[in-house]
């Protein structure tokens, strides 16, 4: 199935997805590495308010290159996404209600999912030139000490994933290897 999603996102438009499922995203997503995560989980443990409000928001793991002339970023490719997962759980406690990056995730953080009603996305590694065709505004919003892991703000039209895990706990990777045990 294909669908289409406008952020912020609501349990009511992740209801339906299922693992394998396209989906092509429109709004606004954030970016976020694990320096940057780190930083977010302590001021969400110290009771302070993280940059940009999480209520429904995406993060995209993502260190994309310097914007070409004329381009408001450069080849923005998914990271390996498990760095991430000892932050994770808190950030959607806090409201987040995607992920996008690569790769499987930590049974801990299939677990939050669940509990929040989230989905993790994967988007394809080794197309980030074709990602970043759909990225039309690129802002660094926090820590720009941290060079191409600083948190931005994206406005994307029509990004591009997979479902790998939805809110039931399905998990396209576990799914997939299983098929191919004998």
């Amino acid at each position: 199935m294909e669908m289409d999603l406008t952020t912020p996102l609501k349990t009511d438009d992740l209801k339906d997805l299922k693992i394998g499922d396209q989906v092509f995203i429109t709004g606004t997503i954030y970016t976020a590495r694990d320096t940057a995560h780190k930083r977010l989980v302590e001021l969400l443990a110290n009771g302070d308010k993280i940059p940009f409000d999480p209520q429904g928001q995406i993060i995209y793991y993502v260190g994309p290159a310097p914007a070409p002339p004329g381009r408001p970023i450069g080849s923005a490719g998914p990271t390996t996404s498990y760095r991430m997962d000892p932050y994770a759980p808190e950030l959607l406690d806090a409201g987040i209600k995607a992920m996008i990056g690569k790769g499987p995730r930590d049974q801990s953080v299939i677990d939050s999912m669940i509990k929040n009603k989230a989905v993790y996305l994967a988007a394809v590694g080794g197309a980030a030139v074709v990602i970043a065709n759909s990225i039309k505004e690129s802002k660094i919003i926090a820590y720009e000490d941290l060079g191409p892991e600083a948190i931005r703000e994206m406005k994307v039209e029509n990004f591009p994933c997979i479902v790998a895990n939805d809110i039931y706990g399905n998990d396209i990777y576990r799914t997939e290897v299983e098929k191919y045990k004998r």
